[in-house]
């Protein structure tokens, strides 16, 4: 999925490209995609674009009006954009946006549609939209430490809990919880003030660093290869490859159709987290600690 780095820099191109002009067409290859009837989606059309907010992981383009078209990517959405006089090329779009300067399209890998689009009519109903993250960036310590600990869960659950943080995922927490040597099964109620201070910290400074990194690859092109897996990234997608700092091998567990990576070295103190369906499966010869883990290897 899309998080704030990844779609800051989607912002960023975007307007450059579209504000300023007008919206003369949307076509629906997939009438799913479109979750709402009120207004309809012809009347946003022959409306100029005003500007453009990030809503915690969706897109907003705000039209002439007050009306909004608010994308949400889900995990494998992604957008494309093809300056007026080029053809469009690629995956088959769900969605294609035509502007009086170039045609945005919206594609989804795989065959479970889970991107949508809404059009909302004021800035009320697009606040309705928004889960309430906070906005970690411009937080305070304080503001953060306060959200963090209101209720008791995981750090893998608080940070990617869009009610509680706004644009983090699995990718980004995976890497600010290695920045911040914290385990990812670690409760949010039983942490320190030096470990939420840390924490605070790693996550301003993955989210910043990884912003600024995408938008030197994109160098004012519109991004594409947008991808929750990088090989510069220290963990999250680096299950059996060497932690950066300590070498160790990166574990993960496995929960429905996402996964958690983490080093056992920097972050749980030498211990293999339990897997649930392959610890169960295991049983006995599941690795519960580095050494166990090297002597099996």
């Amino acid at each position: 999925m899309p998080e704030l780095p990844d779609l800051t820099v989607y912002l960023e191109a975007l307007q450059q490209r579209i504000v300023g002009t007008r919206l003369e067409s949307i076509t629906l290859h997939n009438p799913f995609l479109l979750r709402t009837a009120v207004p309809p989606l012809a009347s946003a059309c022959g409306r100029e674009v005003r500007e453009l907010r990030r809503v915690g992981k969706r897109i907003a383009i705000g039209l002439e009006g007050d009306l909004w078209l608010v994308l949400h990517l889900m995990i494998a959405g992604r957008l494309h954009w093809f300056d007026s006089g080029s053809k469009t090329r690629g995956r088959a779009p769900l969605a294609r946006f035509q502007f009086d300067r170039g045609t945005l399209t919206l594609t989804e890998a795989g065959t479970r549609r889970r991107a949508s689009l809404h059009l909302l009519q004021g800035r009320n109903a697009l606040g309705a939209a928004d889960p309430g993250g906070l906005e970690v960036l411009p937080a305070t310590p304080e503001a953060f430490s306060q959200r963090l600990i209101a209720e008791n869960h995981t750090l893998k659950r608080a940070l990617t809990d869009p009610h509680l943080f706004s644009g983090i995922g699995n990718a980004y927490s995976d890497e600010i919880l290695h920045r911040a040597r914290l385990s990812p099964l670690a409760l949010t109620l039983k942490l320190d003030a030096a470990q939420i201070a840390r924490l605070f910290d790693a996550t301003r400074a993955v989210l910043r660093e990884w912003t600024v990194r995408l938008r030197q690859e994109a160098d004012g092109k519109f991004p594409e290869g947008v991808t929750a897996f990088r090989p510069e990234m220290a963990v999250h997608g680096r299950f059996k490859l060497p932690c950066p700092v300590c070498g160790t091998q990166v574990q993960r567990i496995r929960y429905a159709e996402n996964e958690t990576n983490y080093c056992p070295r920097c972050q749980t103190e030498d211990r293999v987290l339990a897997d649930r369906a392959l610890s169960r499966l295991l049983k006995d010869d599941w690795p519960r600690t580095v050494e166990e883990l090297e002597r099996q290897r």
